[in-house]
């Protein structure tokens, strides 16, 4: 004997269009539109027929709204079931046949079967233009010999994408056919024209050569160029210590010398490659919206983003109760399905908007101050406010985004742990890193703040947090140690 959880397979519906993002939720959407002919839209300016057993359950729901001594929530549906053949409700106990292992799986929700011939392949894979493909571009408009044109399209490709040449020019020779007689000085001769290509500085097998192939293709009248070519060509490792002492002695400049020497290296590219896009576009688009009117904030679902469905009246009117025919039971089983589809979109945006509003409800003070007035919150602390499971609250705070006059944000983002404080109080470590974030761009550039300092600084607003907590917070804001922070005035 033993004891194991299962779910029905409404439940199982329910959990998986429960996690999954709003661009996989229309395509399921859209997929459930496709295989369902009971399932249709409902368009603008449609009106339901009071027959249909479905008919009111997906209505707008109106925006909740945060008040300041009261919240609460006003945007909850009811179910409109018309008394008929087709109006009882979907049975509280359904077949049990779904283990509860079934439901958590690694594999991504969004990709399609290998018998779907529907999806839309274009839309996965278009990417931008690549940097090899660039640099091919230029090189066909490129006059070269063929033996040369091999060597230019070998070195493309050992060019990665940060547009540094990765491979040696004596691997590179080696690996040519030795019939072809390629000489090592022939391979460098091609490198140099490819260096020639756009962006500037491509195919440097240094960073010191990329930033200075870079400063050849100024203009000759550039203030300080001499004087930055010797610094990329032989103080590189210095200026990247930011040992400025040591280089005003050995190029013999005086500091405002060498600050505008600087100031023309920085406007540089290390990494010329990157301006050239190669990565998909991430469209993000939220699932609640958050305004304010007056001084009450007002939560509502995009219903933009989420497509209005109910069951077509006129296929559930073909449906015979007492009918055991093949083709009664199809529509049967698929009325039924349009059903527990509906139903569960219904329960996912309920689920949504009650997570979404004690959110807000929880970080006001976010919404009105900005970062340093976010609150500390926990899964916990949701779950018990909406009487739900951590792992629920976990699943709908995932991939789903709320856009409010800050900016969009994913809900986990308003979740944060806690630091207590001096007078026995929390702050969230959200709020921590925004006054890192303050204090550092206020610091002074030549002696920047040490970790320790700003954990002084911290101490003195009551909020106690030791060094190695401020560097991992000050790593998490991708802000350098001071000693890389460290510039010349």
């Amino acid at each position: 004997m033993g004891q194991q959880l299962t779910m029905t397979p409404q439940l199982q519906q329910a959990i998986r269009l429960l996690q999954l993002s709003t661009l996989d939720l229309q395509q399921e959407i859209q997929e459930a539109l496709e295989s369902n002919p009971m399932l249709e839209r409902q368009e603008d300016g449609d009106d339901f027929d009071n027959s249909d057993p479905m008919a009111d359950n997906v209505e707008n729901k109106p925006a909740s709204e945060v008040q300041d001594n009261s919240f609460q929530e006003t945007a909850s549906s009811t179910e409109n079931l018309e008394e008929g053949e087709w109006a009882e409700r979907i049975p509280n106990e359904l077949p049990v046949d779904t283990a509860w292992e079934d439901i958590y799986q690694t594999s991504a929700s969004s990709l399609p079967s290998n018998d779907d011939d529907e999806w839309d392949f274009t839309t996965r894979t278009s990417v931008g233009e690549s940097l090899q493909s660039h640099l091919l571009w230029q090189l066909n408009l490129a006059p070269m010999s063929d033996t040369d044109r091999l060597i230019a399209v070998t070195l493309i490709d050992s060019i990665n994408s940060q547009g540094y040449l990765e491979d040696t020019l004596e691997e590179i020779c080696e690996g040519f056919d030795p019939e072809l007689d390629i000489e090592l000085d022939e391979v460098e001769a091609v490198l140099h024209r490819i260096q020639q290509f756009e962006p500037a500085g491509i195919g440097a097998r240094t960073l010191g050569e990329c930033l200075l192939l870079q400063l050849r293709q100024l203009p000759a009248s550039t203030p300080w160029m001499a004087e930055a070519q010797r610094l990329v060509t032989d103080f590189i490792d210095l200026l990247g210590s930011r040992d400025y002492s040591q280089l005003m002695r050995r190029m013999k400049l005086k500091e405002d010398e060498l600050r505008q020497v600087i100031e023309l290296v920085q406007t540089l590219n290390p990494r010329p490659g990157s301006q050239i896009e190669s990565s998909e576009p991430e469209y993000v688009v939220p699932d609640v919206i958050v305004r304010k009117d007056s001084d009450r904030w007002l939560v509502e679902l995009n219903q933009e983003a989420i497509p209005r469905l109910r069951v077509n009246p006129q296929y559930a009117g073909f449906v015979r109760r007492a009918d055991t025919s093949a083709d009664n039971t199809f529509m049967r089983n698929q009325l039924q399905e349009a059903r527990w589809f509906i139903k569960s979109l219904q329960s996912r945006n309920e689920t949504l908007m009650k997570v979404a509003t004690q959110i807000v409800e929880h970080q006001r003070g976010f919404l009105d101050h900005g970062d340093e007035a976010m609150k500390p919150l926990v899964l916990h602390d949701i779950a018990e406010a909406v009487g739900m499971h951590e792992s629920t609250i976990s699943r709908v705070t995932t991939q789903k985004y709320m856009h409010t006059p800050r900016g969009i944000y994913e809900l986990k983002y308003f979740f944060s742990s806690h630091v207590s404080t001096a007078e026995g109080g929390e702050c969230s470590s959200t709020a921590i890193r925004a006054i890192i974030k303050k204090l550092v761009a206020a610091e002074n550039q030549k002696k920047p703040l040490s970790d320790s300092k700003i954990a002084g600084l911290l101490e003195a607003q009551g909020i106690q947090v030791a060094r190695r907590t401020v560097a991992k917070y000050r790593e998490s804001l991708g802000i350098a140690p001071s000693s890389e922070r460290k510039r010349l005035m």
